[in-house]
């Protein structure tokens, strides 16, 4: 036991009242922004917080389509869960004062290593559609592919974004002269590549989409009419806006699965591919490869180009991780075709990973639809910001000052 001699000393520190010209410089009260558009995007730093927005913003039904994806949607959470599990491995001591995000993309520059992927029925997620996510492409340098399933002709999307590099994606019909008149449009339109997607013999069970009735137009049920009470605005823009019509088909009045199973032709093999090649001059793209078989079978077709994608996770539950798979890819036709990745894609160091794995380049999609939702033109431009800010964050802590210098020993798998 301790004396009072033995005790330590206990030192208050003394206290006074602050200044006034202490605390004024401490009070950041900023006037209110009048703009609510402005309001929101500024509370948005990460494609999460944006997809949050979208969420609050749009109809159920509209945000479920955008982040849905086929029956139990593990193909999409593994492929997420995957670059979440991936491990960066930095180099200390490199200079990069000075980042170049730059690179080539189907023999064409590219501000930044990726492209705006194909989303159909795009003005449903906002009235802008596919023009106002051209525009910001052409605005930040990177190029923007048109889907078949797209609310814009490819005439229309030229007109509004004639500087923007412009890539039309195609699903190939029962009806071949029909697809041949929608590649002529394409090609009439200013379009440099064509982008076929395989992996939709049939739709996807999108069951969120089951479980909300979504039917293109959407269709005015009482639950519809509840919903517009608490979504007045995009309500408002749908009603009073241009009708939905197709880049490729003049109307359709049904559920996108029956749409899917309608028009697609299950019936696909490499003899389309091989004729396709012989009526396209430009670059050739296929898209829905899962495997190094299929990629070799693909190029060696005819294709210039290969996107590793299980369609966002949209079509086959369980399908192979794309992330997992592109190695393979790379090793198998690296030197041939292009390699490009798509499906999960949240961060601008996702797209990094992907690059150091290999990959040219990535498709974003669901992001771009989140901005879109949350914020129209401006909003997708706000996710051009976050994404650059990522990636050149991403590579400067890496160690890395160009995107050719991203290698396979930045990144590990998990």
């Amino acid at each position: 036991m301790t004396t009072s001699e033995e005790q330590p000393l206990r030192v208050r520190t003394p206290r006074r009242l602050p200044r006034p010209s202490e605390l004024r410089p401490l009070l950041r009260l900023a006037r209110p922004d009048p703009d609510p558009t402005r309001r929101r995007l500024a509370r948005a730093h990460t494609v999460g917080d944006l997809r949050e927005i979208a969420r609050r913003r749009t109809p159920r039904a509209v945000f479920d389509y955008t982040d849905g994806a086929a029956e139990g949607e593990l193909s999409l959470t593994r492929a997420r869960a995957a670059f979440a599990a991936l491990e960066f491995r930095p180099s200390v001591l490199r200079d990069v004062s000075h980042i170049d995000t730059s690179t080539t993309l189907l023999g064409g520059p590219s501000a930044l290593p990726f492209a705006f992927a194909p989303t159909g029925f795009t003005r449903m997620m906002h009235h802008a559609g596919e023009p106002a996510v051209a525009r910001v492409a052409g605005r930040i340098g990177v190029p923007h592919t048109l889907s078949t399933m797209g609310t814009t002709s490819p005439a229309d999307l030229a007109a509004a974004a004639p500087h923007t590099r412009r890539w039309f994606q195609l699903y190939l019909w029962r009806d071949r002269a029909a697809s041949e008149e929608v590649v002529r449009r394409a090609a009439e339109a200013g379009n440099e590549a064509i982008m076929l997607t395989v992996d939709t013999p049939v739709g996807g069970a999108r069951l969120r989409d089951a479980h909300n009735g979504l039917t293109i137009p959407p269709a005015l049920t009482a639950r519809t009419l509840f919903d517009m009470a608490r979504h007045p605005h995009w309500w408002a823009n749908v009603l009073t806006t241009d009708p939905l019509e197709f880049a490729a088909l003049t109307s359709w009045e049904g559920t996108v699965a029956e749409l899917i199973d309608t028009m697609f032709d299950p019936a696909l093999t490499l003899d389309d591919l091989t004729w396709l090649r012989s009526t396209w001059n430009g670059p050739l793209v296929v898209k829905g490869v899962q495997t190094a078989e299929d990629a070799r079978r693909v190029v060696d077709a005819g294709a210039d180009a290969v996107i590793v994608s299980n369609h966002g996770g949209r079509q086959l539950d369980r399908a192979p991780v794309p992330l997992e798979t592109l190695p393979s890819v790379v090793a198998e036709v690296g030197g041939e075709a292009e390699v490009l990745l798509d499906t999960g894609i949240m961060s601008g160091a996702d797209i990094v990973a992907a690059v150091a794995l290999g990959a040219s380049g990535c498709l974003v999609g669901r992001a771009y639809l989140y901005a879109l939702m949350a914020g129209g033109e401006r909003g997708v431009e706000h996710l051009a910001t976050i994404l650059t800010a990522e990636i050149r964050r991403t590579m400067a802590l890496l160690g890395v000052s160009s995107v050719k210098d991203l290698t396979p020993d930045h990144v590990r798998l998990r």
